[in-house]
């Protein structure tokens, strides 16, 4: 396993993290998974020979019961890894059950830590963003919730640009705890995150984690051009995430996938996730796959070199539009970029 420094903190995760979205198999979750104890464990205990050291929840995962389980497949295990969790979604009918209030995220953090029986959460990530809670609300329950030892490191995952510089803003004004990082959707597919979110991480100096990098399953190789959806698949059970806006371009990438992946004797889910492990932003990425054998074949990807010529080949198949203002800084401010802005930029240079 490799190791990464998440953001501007000391701390070293793996390329590779543990994602528990399958764990439960509660309500809309059964679609994703339904894994219980002795399956967690077994695929805990195969993550953690591997090296993997960040497992990743969230309190509304079958509504906490993921938590639960991650606890018991961790047992004895708990020292020397970390974990992350999140809160924001509803989970519960009540006028409460929802949002990043203060009153909310104290109590849903208290009650993550009971589920997770540990002491404190590695890693606490808002889930989603809230337009009515004030930022200044939010950071200082956070920051209340670091001083008091429960949780070590704050994120955000989900937020569009203008939210995550605000809430850096505030935190600065305020001498908050900042965010360290971000968990985000980015693959093959879905680039969107390069015109603003990575830019922003490399100049903030904010991790990047990948939620769903196999974009649920669609860049495996399982799903193909013109062949039946495979049964047991999240989308054969109505799974509508990610959101695919142009269908040929999917089948685009997915042919180039599985071309290299045949040529180099591997899966295409090993190049999918060698081509993201290849970007120099990213710190981690949260696969959380069904079986041993998926897990196995994702953790082999960490060792996997893409030749110039393939990475140019998934860069070109996979190239987003250059929008305003970018092609006209492009154009007449290059020569000024910084780091930060050759996140996005270097996309279109010939």
């Amino acid at each position: 396993m490799k190791y990464r420094t998440l953001g501007r903190t000391g701390l070293k995760v793996s390329v590779l993290s543990m994602g528990t979205f399958t764990f439960g198999g509660e309500g809309m979750f059964s679609a994703a998974g339904n894994h219980g104890v002795e399956e967690a464990g077994k695929l805990v205990g195969t993550c953690l020979d591997a090296g993997i050291n960040v497992f990743d929840t969230s309190n509304m995962y079958s509504t906490g019961r993921s938590e639960e389980i991650l606890a018991e497949a961790l047992g004895g295990r708990r020292q020397d890894i970390l974990i992350s969790s999140k809160a924001r979604m509803r989970i519960g009918p009540g006028p409460n059950d929802e949002g990043v209030s203060r009153y909310h995220l104290i109590r849903e953090c208290e009650k993550s830590l009971k589920r997770l029986k540990t002491d404190v959460i590695d890693i606490y990530y808002m889930h989603e963003w809230d337009g009515l809670t004030p930022l200044d609300e939010m950071l200082h329950a956070l920051d209340t919730l670091v001083s008091q030892g429960k949780i070590r490191y704050t994120g955000c995952s989900n937020y569009t640009g203008s939210q995550v510089m605000k809430a850096l803003g505030v935190s600065e004004r305020h001498g908050y705890q900042r965010f360290v990082t971000q968990q985000i959707h980015y693959t093959l597919e879905a680039g969107e995150a390069e015109y603003e979110l990575l830019p922003i991480a490399v100049d903030q100096g904010l991790g990047v984690l990948v939620w769903s990098p196999l974009a649920g399953g669609l860049l495996t190789g399982e799903h193909r051009r013109g062949q039946p959806t495979p049964p047991g698949s999240r989308q054969a059970k109505g799974w509508t995430e990610p959101p695919i806006r142009d269908a040929e371009r999917l089948w685009r990438i997915v042919d180039e996938l599985v071309a290299i992946a045949e040529n180099r004797c591997v899966t295409a889910a090993q190049v999918a996730l060698a081509w993201l492990l290849d970007r120099p932003w990213i710190t981690s990425l949260v696969v959380g796959r069904v079986t041993d054998a998926h897990f196995l074949d994702n953790i082999s990807a960490v060792e996997l070199e893409l030749s110039v010529d393939e990475k140019k080949r998934l860069d070109e198949v996979s190239a987003i539009p250059s929008l305003y203002p970018y092609w006209h800084q492009l154009n007449f401010a290059r020569d000024r970029f910084s780091e930060a802005d050759w996140a996005l930029q270097r996309n279109y240079l010939v």
